[in-house]
């Protein structure tokens, strides 16, 4: 059964979130958590990783950043989350043995097998719900399915995830990549229980 991989807002105040990201890691078990913030400020990112690390820390669960894998070491978190497949070797050169690496490859499969070849630790695909965003491609239920029959590599399911979207899905994900989704919700842990009881 595929696990939950929470993504955080790409903006949020820390008094408001963290009590609303504890409440959801109290009620589902969540495998990792990626903090994803838009800022580039160095201050405004350690300050979040310091308190988002804090609560996971409690609970066991990795913390990885988006992005910036330079900053990751002196944060303490446990990897780095990147979009594509350009900074994965540098990556993995830049941080300790054992540290995540992880790669979004949008629905490319010869993006995900490159990104497992060089080093990933896992993939994402996605999105896998239309919508007007972006190119409009979505991750086709068939590459799930292939890539859970051929590669090794553990895949995860990210982007404009939906009860329909998951529904040809989930038993060929390892991990369920979930926070736009669920933090405009008035209640985060509703909506996030709804959108897996229903998958």
């Amino acid at each position: 059964m595929a696990e939950l991989y929470l993504i955080t807002p790409r903006q949020f105040d820390l008094a408001t979130f963290g009590p609303q990201l504890e409440r959801v890691l109290g009620a589902v078990d969540v495998a990792c958590v990626r903090l994803a913030l838009d800022s580039r400020d160095e201050a405004v990112i350690a300050e979040a990783a310091a308190r988002i690390k804090e609560i996971c820390e409690d609970r066991d669960i990795p913390v990885v950043l988006e992005a910036h894998y330079r900053l990751v070491q002196s944060l303490g978190l446990d990897g780095v989350h990147l979009a594509g497949t350009q900074d994965i070797r540098a990556a993995r050169e830049a941080l300790p043995h054992g540290a995540i690496v992880g790669s979004y490859c949008g629905v490319s499969r010869h993006a995900g097998l490159l990104a497992g070849e060089i080093g990933a630790d896992y993939v994402s695909f996605g999105p896998i719900t239309p919508s007007a965003l972006g190119s409009g491609e979505v991750a086709d239920p068939d590459m799930f399915e292939w890539w859970a029959e051929v590669v090794e590599v553990p895949v995860v399911v990210e982007g404009q995830v939906s009860r329909e979207g998951l529904a040809p899905i989930q038993s060929n994900a390892d991990f369920i990549a979930v926070g736009d989704e669920i933090w405009g919700e008035a209640d985060p842990v509703k909506a996030l229980q709804d959108l897996l009881n229903s998958a």
